[in-house]
């Protein structure tokens, strides 16, 4: 899994915030480079595609259909930062298309919250540790030299 997925291919303006409807645009307007950045076998099925149970809508912001791995992989898009309500709700999102979509001979459905920001304590916590829920951040430009510069001091202080 990707992380971060860079999104400069988007071509954005660089402004503070984007809603999520903003960005899901700009991803199907770009749909093949998109595709590109997931990886290989990736085709696309639908946008806000909706599921209905005990009479209440949901919607997928992003569903693909990867024909290597055959399964089905949604995506959620998160402008901010990754709560423990967002990836619950992807693993309901996942739940229903392993029970109510993928047929049999097909594997396990994966969810990706694509999201500003994680903190990664909170995935480990929340998810079950065999799941098929990730969460990736995204960053809509490649960082400047000195943001790399400042990365990497800040890495190597870590290993040491």
């Amino acid at each position: 899994m990707k992380d971060p997925f860079v999104l400069e291919f988007l071509g954005l303006d660089e402004r503070e915030r984007y809603s999520e409807s903003e960005l899901e645009s700009a991803i199907i307007d770009k749909l093949e480079n998109f595709l590109l950045e997931l990886g290989k076998g990736f085709l696309f099925e639908a946008r806000q595609k909706r599921f209905t149970f005990d009479s209440e809508n949901y919607y997928v912001d992003l569903v693909f259909y990867n024909r290597l791995l055959r399964c089905y992989v949604l995506i959620d898009l998160k402008i901010g930062k990754l709560s423990h309500e967002n990836l619950g709700q992807m693993q309901m999102y996942v739940n229903y298309y392993d029970r109510h979509v993928k047929l049999d001979d097909e594997k396990p459905t994966v969810g990706i919250i694509l999201c500003k920001t994680k903190n990664d304590a909170l995935v480990k916590l929340t998810l079950p540790e065999d799941g098929n829920v990730y969460a990736s951040r995204y960053q809509l430009y490649l960082p400047s030299k000195e943001e790399l510069r400042k990365k990497l001091i800040e890495w190597s202080e870590e290993s040491t």
